[in-house]
């Protein structure tokens, strides 16, 4: 890579679910429109990422439960005029639907009262990237700033990286048989700008720049939440040492990534590749070594 690796750092604490990002990414990148059915999901029009849906923002409900404290109305309303930190970003609040503070009994046997949980999912932009691996003709290559894009011109839809993905965020498009996926606008990113969606958010829930920097940051604000009271606040994708070698588009969590819709320990799908080639070539040579000595045995019967 002749240029540092970018990424995105989605943190969900702040996601108010204005779908601004879906809208950004598709009126960027010309993306066929696509859920405009009524699904019976909440407000998860589009229920999943894939080739016309590139970023995902998940509506989750949940009743509220717990022991945490319910802030003062202060700490999480948006804030007025806050200061700029030192690195020039404000200063982030918690997302009011983030909270999970004890309720009361529901009232007249009433239903409880809910919590929501939003995020913007993306491809992951895998270090490990099974997709590559399989590829056959290079339309799915790294770029110069560490993302993964599909070449659309050179993809013959044979689908092997529909599979390989260990997030199931590749998709082909049902009109040509091509895969579509995020491509972190290359394009943006090649003329100096920063990714739509990230543009476009407004409450700097999808945050954008070097991934060293955005981990820092990311566990910087792991930190602030746990000391406002909000235990359950943790990153998913950013540890280089995980299955997939790190994620390049990594999230701060309020639960379980499974209730996100996340696998809770994703491993690239081509680990054992190299493995499964050297038992195949393995066992070739004593097939062959077997023909050549029936051939030989064969040989000396006749003579």
């Amino acid at each position: 890579m002749s240029e540092e690796r970018v990424g995105f750092f989605t943190d969900t604490s702040v996601c108010i679910g204005c779908k601004a990002c879906e809208v950004a990414c598709k009126e960027w990148n010309a993306i066929p429109e696509d859920g405009l059915t009524l699904t019976g999901m909440s407000y998860d029009n589009t229920q999943s990422l894939g080739a016309s849906t590139w970023r995902h923002v998940a509506f989750v409900e949940q009743p509220r439960t717990g022991t945490v404290e319910q802030p003062q109305a202060e700490s999480v309303q948006a804030p007025q005029a806050e200061p700029p930190q030192p690195d020039g970003r404000t200063e982030l609040p918690l997302a009011q639907g983030a909270l999970a503070p004890e309720s009361p009994a529901p009232v007249d046997g009433g239903a409880p009262e809910m919590r929501w949980l939003m995020s913007s999912d993306v491809c992951k932009h895998c270090t490990h990237a099974a997709c590559l691996d399989v590829c056959p003709t290079g339309a799915l290559f790294r770029t110069e700033f560490g993302t993964v894009v599909v070449q659309e011109d050179v993809c013959n839809g044979c689908g092997y990286c529909v599979p390989a993905c260990p997030y199931g965020v590749i998709e082909q498009r049902p009109s040509d048989g091509r895969v579509f996926k995020c491509t972190l606008c290359y394009d943006r990113l090649g003329a100096g700008q920063e990714p739509a969606c990230a543009k476009a958010c407004p409450t700097e829930s999808i945050q954008f720049g070097p991934l060293d920097e955005l981990r820092e940051r990311a566990a910087l604000r792991v930190d602030e939440l746990h000391k406002a009271g909000v235990p359950d606040a943790h990153l998913y994708g950013n540890d280089p040492d995980d299955g997939v070698g790190g994620d390049g588009a990594f999230f701060l969590l309020l639960d379980r990534p499974e209730v996100y819709g996340l696998p809770p320990d994703p491993v690239v799908t081509t680990r054992d590749l190299p493995t499964m080639w050297k038992h195949a070539g393995a066992a070739a040579l004593t097939l062959l070594g077997g023909v050549a000595l029936s051939f030989a045995a064969a040989g000396r019967r006749r003579a």
